[in-house]
């Protein structure tokens, strides 16, 4: 098979790739979107096995079904609630074949340059690729997968680390050993030093060195980043992870790769970028572990949080004429969403207005609530971001919020010693009446306490969210 048909179906494999992320941005095309992404990979993976240059392809067969048969399994296996933690595992295993890619290329450029050229000349596939490089090129290619090795090396264990706070396998608070971001700063001024090291020697143990550092910068900076901001960190690992590919792309003079990994890089910078923006923080500060810890101390609250049952949620159902529901992550662990969605129906048919709220980083991943609505059969077009819906909380008679707690904290705008200060919030507060499914007084996820559950227009419809529903569900016909 010659280089023609691996171009060109490189090619096609890259606008599926496009389509994918493109169709992505909305709900009612983003399962089409996901036929364009298997599509490409599909077509992708096809052409690596079979193009030029390819060797083992059996062998390679073997290990794709196999990973692909561990993949299903496991996605099977998975609950919805924990999509989070699976996406930020597989961004682990990415960070860590960038990592593998680049020290085999670091082995074979080796022997390469260790022969002489007549055996060069009988080499096939990669290893033809290096014979024939100049030694400016292989200076390049030295910077290429060292480059590789140190974003795959910080991608693997601060995914790790993710996949811990998100799973509740480590604790979601802030965390730095002594020296704080200085050890950061250390290992990557160690990390700049072993690269003009390698650049200039081509030896193992300068990269070695440099992969330590990453792993150390990759696991410090993620335990310095608080639960309130988790969201933002998958999203960057999403980032990170693209650019390992890309990174290693280069080095093995795949034009595909570098492609996919600048726009899984890209995108997830963006997305990043958007969030922070979503919760007034500063993208240097989160991706440098500088947020999630206290800013000082906290202002108490006063006040009791009520109780109520289903009786008096759906009477005062019953009585209202708009309702926003705003679900979290509690709505995901319970798995109410059908409850939800039913609930919204029985409502509807009533003739009242039901709306959704959704803010940009409820849950534990960007879209969360969007996917498990959708996956509910919640129609989309009530289902609406915190921009458009935040101005009619005052004009709503029921705001009833699932299993949320730092998206609707008033704290983020009255104290400003809050970890929170300054987010943008979901005001639904300012509703005639809030009731909130929760499932016992303690704090959210973050750890922060919420002054909304003390409001005198709050009421706390206690217990699991999807046994609540159930009961409430029994009293609205």
């Amino acid at each position: 098979m010659d280089f023609g048909f691996t171009t060109a179906a490189y090619v096609v494999a890259a606008v599926l790739f496009i389509l994918s992320l493109g169709g992505l941005s909305g709900q009612e095309s983003a399962k089409r979107a996901v036929w364009y992404g298997i599509a490409g990979m599909a077509l992708a993976v096809v052409a690596t096995l079979i193009g030029p240059g390819s060797g083992l392809w059996l062998l390679s067969i073997i290990l794709v079904a196999c990973g692909g048969v561990i993949g299903m399994f496991l996605a099977k296996r998975v609950q919805m609630t924990q999509m989070p933690e699976l996406v930020a595992a597989m961004h682990s295993l990415v960070g860590l074949a960038a990592v593998f890619v680049g020290y085999n290329a670091h082995f074979e450029l080796g022997r390469v340059l260790a022969m002489d050229e007549t055996a060069r000349e009988g080499l096939k596939g990669f290893a033809a690729i290096l014979a024939h490089k100049s030694s400016v090129e292989v200076n390049i290619l030295r910077v290429e997968l060292f480059l590789g090795v140190f974003i795959g090396a910080i991608t693997f264990t601060g995914s790790v680390i993710a996949y811990g706070k998100l799973a509740g396998k480590v604790n979601s608070a802030a965390t730095k050993l002594p020296g704080g971001h200085m050890l950061n700063a250390a290992a990557a001024a160690i990390s700049v030093l072993c690269l003009l090291w390698y650049f200039g020697s081509g030896g193992f143990f300068p990269l070695f060195l440099m992969t330590l550092a990453a792993l150390f910068i990759g696991y410090h900076l993620i335990m310095g980043i608080g639960g309130a901001d988790m969201p933002v960190v998958v999203s960057m690992l999403n980032s990170y992870s693209g650019w390992a590919a890309a990174a290693i792309g280069f080095s093995l003079g795949n034009d595909l790769l570098i492609v996919v990994g600048a726009l899984v890089g890209s995108s997830g910078a963006i997305l990043s970028y958007i969030m922070c923006k979503a919760m007034n923080r500063h993208f240097v500060s989160v991706i440098l572990g500088g947020f999630g810890g206290p800013q000082g101390e906290a202002q108490a609250i006063e006040g009791e949080q009520i109780a109520i049952d289903a009786d008096g949620v759906a009477s005062a159902l019953d009585d209202a004429d708009s309702v926003i529901i705003i679900p979290g992550y509690g709505m995901a662990v319970a798995q109410a969403q059908q409850n939800v969605a039913e609930l919204t129906r029985r409502l509807r048919a009533k003739g009242k207005t039901v709306r959704f709220a959704i803010h940009p980083v409820a849950g534990r991943l960007p879209g969360h609530m969007n996917v498990l609505l959708a996956e509910a059969k919640v129609p989309y077009d009530i289902v609406l971001e915190m921009d458009e819906i935040n101005d009619d909380f005052p004009d709503t008679d029921v705001a009833i919020v699932i299993g949320s707690n730092d998206i609707v904290n008033p704290a983020a705008q009255d104290d400003p010693n809050s970890p929170i200060a300054g987010m943008p919030v979901l005001e639904c507060w300012k509703a005639k009446q809030v009731f909130v499914s929760k499932r016992g007084q303690g704090t959210g996820y973050s750890g922060i306490e919420n002054p909304l559950f003390f409001k005198e227009n709050t009421r706390m419809f206690y217990g699991d969210a999807k046994a609540s529903l159930d009961t409430l569900l029994q009293k609205i016909s």
